[in-house]
C-alpha cells in the first residue's frame, strides 16, 4: 500500500468511470490525491466547467457514492503549457506523494523521466464512459445522464451548463 498517490484528470464532467477508478485507487493508497488539469480553462466545448464547478462536482459526486472524503484532497492546477516544468510545477503544488495514476502517455512519460512511480489505472467502460461522450450527448440532446452521478446531473443543471454545452459547441461547429 502507497502512502498517497496522485490522480490526474480534467473531470469535464467526472462520470461514472472516474468514480470507479477513485475507488480502486483507494484501495491501494493511503490518502489519493485528485488533481483537477487544465484548471484554468472553462467555457470551451472541451473545458465548459470551471475549476470551482468541477471541484463542487468532484466532492458532491464522492459523497453521493460514499467515498471518504477525508482521505483525499481535490486540487486544481493550471497548465504550464511547457512539459520541460510541467512535473516540478505539479510537485510544488500538491502534498508529497509516492505514486502517480494516469493513462495519458505524456503524463506516464513525464512522471517516469522525473523518476516517479507511474501505474496505469484500469479503465471501465471507456468506450462509453468519457466526458467527452457525456458533453456530446449534452449537445446532442442525448441521454447523458445515465452516465454521470445525479449529484453532477444537479450541478450542471443549476449551472446552467446544459446551454453552456450546447451553446459553445453549436458555435465551435459551425467555425
Amino acid at each position: 500500500m502507497y502512502k498517497r498517490g496522485l490522480f490526474l484528470g480534467r473531470f469535464q464532467p467526472i462520470h461514472n468511470g472516474h468514480l470507479q477508478v477513485i475507488k480502486s485507487l483507494l484501495k491501494m493508497v493511503e490518502e489519493l490525491i485528485i488533481v483537477i488539469g487544465s484548471a484554468q480553462y472553462s467555457h470551451s466545448f472541451n473545458n465548459p466547467f470551471t475549476s470551482g464547478e468541477r471541484i463542487l462536482m468532484i466532492r458532491n459526486a464522492l459523497i453521493e457514492n460514499n467515498i471518504d472524503i477525508s482521505k483525499l484532497y481535490i486540487i486544481p492546477i493550471n497548465d504550464t503549457n511547457d512539459n520541460r516544468i510541467w512535473v516540478s510545477h505539479i510537485i510544488a503544488s500538491t502534498p508529497k506523494f509516492d505514486v502517480v495514476f494516469t493513462n495519458n502517455k505524456l503524463v506516464f512519460r513525464l512522471m517516469k523521466e522525473f523518476g516517479i512511480e507511474v501505474k496505469n489505472t484500469e479503465l471501465f467502460n471507456r468506450e462509453k464512459l468519457s466526458s467527452t461522450t457525456v458533453r456530446t450527448r449534452i449537445l446532442n440532446n442525448e441521454n447523458w445522464e445515465e452516465l454521470i452521478p445525479k449529484s453532477v446531473s444537479s450541478i450542471i443543471k443549476e449551472i446552467d451548463g446544459i446551454n453552456r454545452i450546447r451553446e459553445i459547441g453549436f458555435s465551435n461547429l459551425k467555425k
